[in-house]
């Protein structure tokens, strides 16, 4: 089936002025009669719950933290685009769509594009406003620096803070809007299952995490700012509580799923130092800005980094991709450190990581300056390793990271399911194949407090008058049904293996099959590794403890429950993309000099995913968007 992504027509520099002049609105004094359910507090989370109710609605907030300043977006670190040129280095609207277009490898939408980049300048106003204490210049103004796949210098940042500053802000107002009693807030409770009734989306089950009482919420639309599914590598660069439950469970309410095996590996994680690591650490893409890569040019080299000549190391970035050098996008960043690693160059007691080094920004600069830029970053550095980054390189390596894949959504947000929208990373929108660095704060701000502001009233403007559906509705004892029987069957399983056991074996699956690069072979093998855990899993999953306290065991459970299924699609996914594009990269489909090579032809669409038959027989039905460019026409990606 096609879908429609319901963008407005005409010219796409205008389509967010026109979306917004055509959507219906709903008068101040009928606002009251609606009820959101925001799941999830970051920033697209917390953006759109406290600005739907500012704006008079009534606001249910959801978040399985024990505070909502707890969420993810708290991790980012490096900063966020915006497209406000105020410095005098040639920046526009219209170059910042060319690089997130490009950088996506034409695989996103280009007028969610241009969205991105029109609100963009007044998002940074509005964190300003609210109290983010962006790094400013001499004179007052506030400073800019660079990040991957741009040649401007266009990132706002807080030193190595920007996520925890921004989500500190974006929880403050959101608590504002709970004192004033417009926001109804819901803590250590996690979304488990979607009420869909007459085929629209009009509440949730959670599940207290505290007691184990599980809980309808029921509402007039639901907002998913659940975040991205990453997790689903074991060792990832997210939070270990980060998971991709709720979109699941709304996929498998039949929200379709786009695109999941867009995965982005970010090429400043901290390489794994042995195998009962549960988690990869994230420096900063802000580091490329000053640090330079390298790798030994003799395979095998074993010497201390700072014993290597300057004759005798590779700069392989600045070798290959001379315009982009360093800043070149992660997806490219990440293929050319995993080939030099392969071939023997890597660094390291395990050789599985490239060199970042200060060595030259240190003689430059001085020593106070890079501290002032990237202090915080150094320190984190030294508390993990043990190394002082002042005096030698850094280590480095690719680490799974952000996805690009989603839930699908039209231009409004709004998922396959009426009623239900997903905001921020938990939404597959803009990005496309790669997500150039620092438009992730950005794309989830945007989503909270400019558009999901705007779209959902005018979904809600249709549904006037219509009452909250009764807690004795089929669909609400059906969805609590669904869920009690759910959890009482992992429990009844009683074997020997506890569910981190089964996430491990399925990240190095995924890793080696569906990681920075892709084979049809490698992911026919995957699927079937995936099939064989997911067996064992349901014949000897052990679980300590009850279902009526605090078992965090059981949690996590449902959430590996979830990833064994995911982890198919999402290689699935992989194998019918038969192409390369940005982080999906099919060894099969390369240039002569080793890059992606699309195919527009056939594969300049979005594919967007039904799955039925869990869990012993899937069934996947892939249902296709096709993709457009009229401001930026197809081109081959080239950052030499």
């Amino acid at each position: 089936m096609l879908l429609d992504s319901r963008e407005p027509g005409g010219p796409a520099d205008e389509a967010w002025s026109r979306a917004k002049k055509d959507y219906r609105l709903v008068g101040t004094s009928n606002r009251r009669k609606f009820t959101i359910i925001v799941v999830g507090t970051g920033l697209a989370g917390a953006g759109s719950a406290a600005t739907l109710a500012d704006l008079g609605y009534n606001v249910i907030s959801v978040t399985y933290h024990d505070a909502p300043r707890r969420a993810h977006s708290v991790a980012a670190q490096g900063g966020i685009n915006a497209a406000r040129a105020k410095k005098v280095d040639n920046d526009s609207v219209s170059r910042f769509v060319k690089d997130t277009v490009k950088g996506g490898d034409f695989r996103g939408r280009e007028r969610e594009a241009f969205r991105l980049a029109e609100v963009s300048a007044g998002v940074i106003d509005h964190l300003n406003a609210i109290g983010v204490p962006f790094a400013r210049e001499y004179g007052g103004s506030l400073n800019t620096r660079s990040f991957g796949g741009v040649q401007v210098s266009r990132t706002y940042y807080t030193r190595g803070q920007t996520g925890q500053q921004l989500q500190v802000a974006a929880a403050s107002d959101l608590a504002r809007q709970v004192n004033a009693g417009r926001v109804k807030q819901y803590v250590r409770h996690e979304m488990v299952d979607l009420v869909v009734e007459d085929g629209r989306a009009q509440g949730v089950i959670v599940r207290n995490l505290l007691t184990g009482e599980l809980k309808t919420l029921l509402g007039h639309a639901v907002v998913l700012a659940t975040g991205g599914y990453g997790n689903i590598y074991y060792r990832s660069t997210l939070a270990k509580n980060s998971n991709a439950s709720a979109a699941w469970r709304a996929h498998r309410r039949g929200a379709h799923m786009a695109m999941p095996s867009f995965i982005q590996f970010h090429p400043t994680a901290l390489p794994i130092s042995t195998e009962w690591q549960s988690k990869t650490i994230l420096m900063s893409e802000s580091l490329r800005n000053d640090g330079r890569i390298w790798v030994p040019k003799e395979p095998g080299d074993s010497r201390p980094a700072n014993d290597i000549p300057e004759g005798e190391r590779d700069y392989y970035l600045e070798r290959k991709y001379p315009a982009f050098g360093n800043l070149t996008p992660r997806d490219v960043a990440s293929r050319a450190a995993k080939d030099v690693i392969d071939a023997g160059h890597g660094v390291g007691p395990l050789k599985n990581s490239v060199y970042l080094d200060f060595r030259d920004a240190i003689a430059r600069l001085g020593r106070d300056e890079i501290a002032a830029r990237y202090g915080n970053l150094f320190h984190m550095y030294d508390d993990a390793t043990g190394e002082d980054p002042y005096t030698v390189p850094m280590r480095i390596a690719p680490g799974a990271h952000f996805t690009m894949g989603g839930l699908w959504t039209d231009y409004q947000l709004m998922t396959s399911i009426p009623g239900l929208f997903a905001a921020g990373e938990a939404g597959f929108g803009y990005h496309g194949a790669n997500r150039l660095g620092a438009n992730s704060l950005l794309s989830a701000c945007v989503d909270g407090w400019f558009t999901i502001p705007n779209t959902v009233p005018d979904y809600l403007a249709g549904h006037l008058g219509k009452p909250v559906i009764s807690e004795d509705g089929p669909a609400v004892t059906e969805a609590l049904e669904s869920s009690y029987s759910r959890f009482d069957r992992l429990l009844a399983i009683d074997g020997q293996t506890p569910p981190r056991d089964y996430h491990r074996r399925l990240g190095e699956v995924l890793y080696e099959g569906c990681g920075v690069t892709r084979s049809a072979e490698g992911l026919i093998a995957a699927i079937a590794k995936i099939r064989q855990i997911r067996s064992e899993f349901y014949e000897d999953l052990l679980i300590a403890g009850p279902v009526d306290r605090v078992n965090q065991e059981l949690e996590y459970a449902g959430r590996v429950e979830d990833y064994l299924q995911l982890a198919e699609m999402l290689c699935v996914d992989a194998y019918d993309r038969d192409e390369s594009c940005g982080a999906h990269f099919r060894v099969e489909h390369q240039t002569s000099g080793g890059e992606a090579k699309r195919d527009d032809e056939n594969w300049a669409k979005i594919s967007a995913w039904e799955s039925h038959g869990w869990p012993d027989e899937p069934v996947f039905t892939r249902h296709t968007e096709p993709l457009e460019y009229e401001a930026v026409p197809l081109e081959v990606r080239d950052y030499r």
